[in-house]
């Protein structure tokens, strides 16, 4: 991590803010939605979102582009 010490929220998301990939910064919003625990996605609806995964070949499990929604519904459109 570059010897960041990530000690609280605010730390965290300015340090993750700073990253760039190819020249691009990150968007980032912090969401402080509680979730219930054991709650899980229907086989449909983990589709919806695998198919929204690119996964690298070499690297699958940690390696993986996500559509933005968005974009998967206008090129599902247009295609």
């Amino acid at each position: 991590m570059g010897g960041a010490k990530l000690v609280d929220v605010e730390v965290m998301v300015s340090w993750a803010s700073s990253m760039t990939w190819k020249g691009l910064y990150p968007i980032l919003s912090l969401s402080k939605t509680v979730y219930q625990k054991g709650i899980s996605l229907t086989k449909k609806a983990m589709k919806q979102v695998e198919s929204r995964l690119q996964r690298n070949p070499l690297l699958p499990k940690w390696d993986i582009l996500i559509q933005p929604l968005l974009l998967v519904i206008y090129f599902s459109k247009i295609t």
